[in-house]
């Protein structure tokens, strides 16, 4: 059940991290990957930072924050 509620939360990280960074999704792979991926990347820096989240909601908005920073790495490494 883990596993699915992972590909759940990695799916609407990456939706809402592709509708703030450039105003559209990336179709259902995209969003997950990007919302996993996004996830490991806020999950570093959260705890960096010395922050902690628990939950649903505290793991969507980890993983949207860390989606976001990867878009917009990515953005940044395709401009140069």
């Amino acid at each position: 059940m883990g596993f699915i509620l992972w590909l759940i939360i990695g799916g609407i990280a990456g939706w809402i991290a592709g509708k703030v960074m450039r105003g559209g999704g990336f179709g259902i792979l995209g969003n997950i990957v990007a919302g996993i991926v996004g996830a490991v990347l806020g999950g570093l820096l959260f705890s960096l930072l010395g922050l902690s989240s628990n939950g649903f909601i505290g793991s969507l908005v980890v993983a949207t924050v860390g989606a976001i920073l990867l878009l917009w790495i990515v953005s940044k490494v395709k401009k140069a």
